[in-house]
C-alpha cells in the first residue's frame, strides 16, 4: 500500500506467514526494514531492482519469527539492527525458539542500537516514533509514523484480535493497558500494519474487535 505521505511494501512468510515491511517517504532513496522475516531474499531483490538502499532493520519485537530473516538482510545490506533491550534474552534465543516450533532460524548479529520509549527515528524519509509495548513480550514497542497516519503494531495488535500472552514473558494485563495507552489513543483514522493479516484502522479496532469493544465482552473502549 502506498500514499502521498508514505510507500509501505508487504512480504509474507511461509508457514507462519508473518509480515515484514519495506517502508519509505515516495521520494526516499532510502528503505527501513521492519521485522524481516522469512522473505527477506525477496525483500533484497526488491531493494536491488528499486534501486533503494536500506537505512536501518527496525524490530517490533524479537520472537522468531520476526528475526527470522535479520541474519540474511543484515548480511546483504549492512544495515543496522535496531530492538528494545528487554528483548535482547529473546533475540539471543531466536534459534532456541525456533526449535521449539520444529524450525531453524539463523542466528542473527547482535543489535546495533536499543531502542526506548519516546525515542524518535528520523529515516527514509519519515519520522518513527517508538512507543514501548509490553505485553506480547517485555520489550516490544511500536512504531508510529505520525505525518502517515500509520502504526506498526507487531503482535500487540490485529484485525479482530490481539496478541498471544502465553509465550515466555508474555503478560495479559500489560498487553490490555498497552493496547488502550498506545494504540486506542490515537486517532481512529489511523493504520495499523500487524505482524500478521490484514491491516486495520484504530476506529474499526475500537467498535469491532471482540477483545476491546464492550458490546463484545471487552472492557477498553
Amino acid at each position: 500500500m502506498s500514499s502521498d505521505a508514505i510507500d509501505v511494501r508487504v512480504y509474507v512468510s511461509q508457514g507462519i506467514a508473518e509480515n515484514a515491511y519495506l517502508v519509505r517517504a515516495p521520494a526516499s532513496e532510502a528503505a527501513v526494514a521492519i521485522d524481516p522475516g522469512g522473505a527477506a531474499e525477496d525483500m533484497v531483490r526488491d531493494l536491488a531492482s528499486r534501486g533503494l538502499r536500506l537505512e536501518a532493520i527496525l524490530l517490533t519485537h524479537a520472537h522468531f519469527d520476526h528475526v527470522e530473516g535479520v541474519a540474511t538482510l543484515a548480511a546483504r545490506t549492512g544495515a543496522p539492527i535496531y530492538l528494545h533491550a528487554a528483548d535482547r534474552p529473546l533475540y539471543d534465543h531466536a534459534g532456541q525458539q525456533a526449535a521449539m516450533f520444529g524450525m531453524y532460524v539463523e542466528p542473527p548479529p547482535p543489535p546495533d542500537h536499543a531502542l526506548a520509549h519516546g525515542d524518535i527515528l528520523e529515516m527514509a524519509g519519515l519520522r518513527f516514533e517508538v512507543r514501548h509495548a509490553p505485553g506480547h513480550s517485555p520489550g516490544h514497542v511500536l512504531l508510529y509514523v505520525a505525518d502517515a497516519g500509520v502504526m506498526f503494531v507487531g503482535d500487540v495488535v490485529f484485525a479482530g484480535s490481539i496478541g498471544r500472552t502465553d509465550l515466555p514473558g508474555g503478560d495479559y494485563a500489560q498487553l490490555m493497558r498497552s493496547i488502550r495507552e498506545q494504540v486506542l489513543s490515537l486517532p481512529d483514522e489511523t493504520v495499523l500494519y500487524p505482524g500478521h493479516g490484514p491491516a486495520t484502522t484504530v476506529g474499526h479496532e475500537r467498535i469491532a474487535n471482540p477483545f476491546l469493544a464492550p458490546q463484545f465482552g471487552g472492557g477498553l473502549a
